[in-house]
């Protein structure tokens, strides 16, 4: 049997390590984001000069406003607004959450989530790709992961406010929420693709398209 050349098996590894990593690896200490330059493909180019305060970021300690339809609301420490953070995959967010306050279903598809609760009892849950749902009511103290790109959802089942730190291995995970993702999108999806995807009719789509009009 012959023998595979050594070139090649060398070309298979460096093709395949980068895949096994979500954000790609920083080749200096750091790299604070310039905002005002174009992003590339790993961040935004560096900053010149930058100071201690590029380094710390008091976002994730606001008092946020529930007062809308899903009752929460979220404060993200990422690139775009702590731009520290560049090139170091990784970011936080603070969630609120209004007594019975839902984060609707949604993915993180450039990351894994991990979260702590902060205050408060949460029902968290995520779906695998078979359609199993693992979910747990989590109090404050207690942890959960959602693995990248998993559709998830939170939800304040006590009775008063409840409150989330959550973190990810992505400088910018994204977040592309079910409900706006197919019901507000611009141009609009086609209402004869939903009215046979929900086995449902044009006055109900209709009428979810008018909830999340932009």
């Amino acid at each position: 049997m012959t023998s595979l050349p050594i070139s090649f098996l060398l070309t298979l590894c460096l093709l395949v390590i980068p895949s096994l990593s979500s954000d790609s690896d920083p080749l200096q200490d750091f790299c604070v984001g310039d905002l005002k330059a174009s992003p590339s493909l790993n961040g935004f180019p560096c900053k010149s000069p930058v100071s201690a305060s590029d380094f710390f970021f008091s976002g994730l300690g606001i008092p946020l406003n529930t007062s809308n339809r899903n009752g929460v609301a979220v404060a993200p420490a990422n690139v775009l607004t702590f731009p520290g953070l560049n090139t170091l995959g990784l970011s936080m967010n603070n969630v609120e959450f209004a007594p019975g306050g839902v984060n609707p279903p949604h993915s993180h598809p450039r990351a894994t989530e991990a979260g702590v609760v902060i205050e408060g009892s949460v029902f968290v849950g995520f779906l695998t790709t078979n359609n199993t749902l693992f979910s747990k009511v989590i109090h404050a103290g207690e942890m959960f992961v959602v693995p990248r790109g998993l559709v998830h959802f939170q939800w304040n089942v006590g009775k008063g406010k409840a409150r989330l730190i959550t973190s990810f291995n992505s400088q910018l995970p994204g977040s592309a929420v079910l409900p706006s993702t197919l019901f507000g999108s611009m141009p609009e999806i086609p209402n004869a693709v939903l009215t046979k995807t929900f086995r449902t009719d044009d006055a109900t789509v209709n009428n979810l398209k008018s909830k999340f009009a932009v």
